[in-house]
């Protein structure tokens, strides 16, 4: 196969554009404050766009646990800390043997993520003993939902007014 320098430059482009760094997209989420000034998950997976191909790794803000997957992180961060805790670091169940103990890339916490996922899901994905209760959680999303409709209503009073 035969690569021009103009394609490979365009490759190398796209490659490095790729790059991300995950205590800034964690910092970026804290920042948001989605539910106030309460504890909450963030959770990394990726998705195939439409063209079957390009994959995207979404960013999840989220107050309760979800399932594990492959291909995906979770971290939590703790109200009134600097902490972002990690919860598991579970990669693409092909790419699990370059994480072994050994190997250059070997990574204790993905190994033990990749452990749990395997051999110990349901205490994987159980609850922490410092999660919000149900009710917490449902008056947090009310919340949320109220600000959102209120400024929705804010939107449309000032478009009428410039309108």
């Amino acid at each position: 196969m035969k690569i021009t320098t103009l394609d490979a430059y365009d490759r190398y482009k796209h490659f490095t554009s790729q790059s991300f760094d995950i205590s800034e997209c964690c910092q970026n989420l804290i920042d948001q404050r989605p539910f106030g000034e309460n504890s909450f998950y963030i959770f990394a997976h990726t998705r195939t766009d439409d063209d079957y191909v390009t994959k995207r790794l979404i960013w999840q803000p989220r107050l309760t646990k979800p399932k594990a997957q492959t291909n995906s992180m979770l971290f939590k961060w703790v109200h009134g800390t600097d902490n972002i805790r990690i919860c598991w670091l579970i990669p693409a169940r092909e790419m699990w043997n370059q994480y072994k103990k050994g190997n250059v890339t070997g990574h204790d916490i993905t190994v033990w993520s990749i452990d749990q996922f395997e051999n110990h899901r349901k205490s994987l994905e159980s609850p922490e003993p410092d999660d919000l209760s149900d009710l917490q959680i449902d008056q947090i999303y009310r919340d949320v939902s109220n600000e959102a409709r209120r400024k929705k209503r804010q939107e449309a009073a000032k478009l009428k007014i410039l309108g």
